[in-house]
């Protein structure tokens, strides 16, 4: 499926559209940063800070511990709140969450809750904006990023992807920032299966005798 470049401004939608990146004037919408638009309507933007959004669900980890709850990093200017009322346990400053945001006010002040906490792994910083080619099709390339890698991985809206140490945590990285650095050419599906089979065969018994 061939993919278009998109300029700021450019129209990407002759309807109203939900879309990230982009606003609606005149009930159409446009893009307000560089994108790719596929031929079935999907827009895939190409740079932008992270856009919180309610229901999205975001790595994060605690970056102070208040009297009621959490300020949480959530790789924003502001931080996001999480009330202690929302965890069983008790956190501390640099845990590791996986959340959704439950709120996000005009000034865009973030709530969040249904947050898991995260151990044994870390974080890896993507641009917020690559995330959706990161995660692929129905997941289908963080997916099959995690089946060549034996990784349990857990990718943030907000550029924060979490790698579990259990697997080849460095391939895992690495392919990731692979995607990330290729997210605007055609064929990355192709090129990253053929990168993940390479290193796989590299590995194998076989090819160490």
């Amino acid at each position: 499926m061939a993919n278009s470049i998109v300029l700021p401004g450019q129209m990407v939608s002759d309807k109203p559209a939900r879309l990230p990146y982009c606003y609606v004037e005149n009930n159409k919408t446009y893009a307000t940063v560089l994108s790719l638009l596929s031929d079935d309507g999907r827009l895939v933007p190409l740079c932008g800070p992270y856009e919180p959004l309610l229901d999205d669900y975001v790595v994060s980890y605690v970056s102070e511990v208040r009297f009621s709850g959490y300020n949480i990093n959530i790789n924003c200017p502001a931080n996001a709140y999480l009330s202690g009322r929302e965890v069983a346990q008790k956190l501390t400053v640099g845990d590791v969450l996986y959340a959704r945001i439950s709120a996000v006010d005009e000034i865009k002040s973030v709530e969040l809750n249904d947050a898991r906490l995260l151990r044994g792994g870390t974080i890896i910083e993507i641009a917020a904006a690559k995330v959706p080619r990161v995660i692929g099709k129905k997941n289908s390339m963080i997916g099959m990023i995690s089946a060549a890698t034996g990784c349990e991985i857990y990718v943030g809206r907000n550029g924060f992807i979490w790698v579990s140490s259990k697997g080849n945590q460095k391939l895992a990285a690495d392919t990731i920032r692979m995607v990330e650095a290729q997210a605007h050419i055609t064929g990355l599906t192709d090129r990253i299966k053929a990168h993940l089979d390479a290193h796989k065969a590299a590995a194998s018994p076989a090819a160490q005798n």
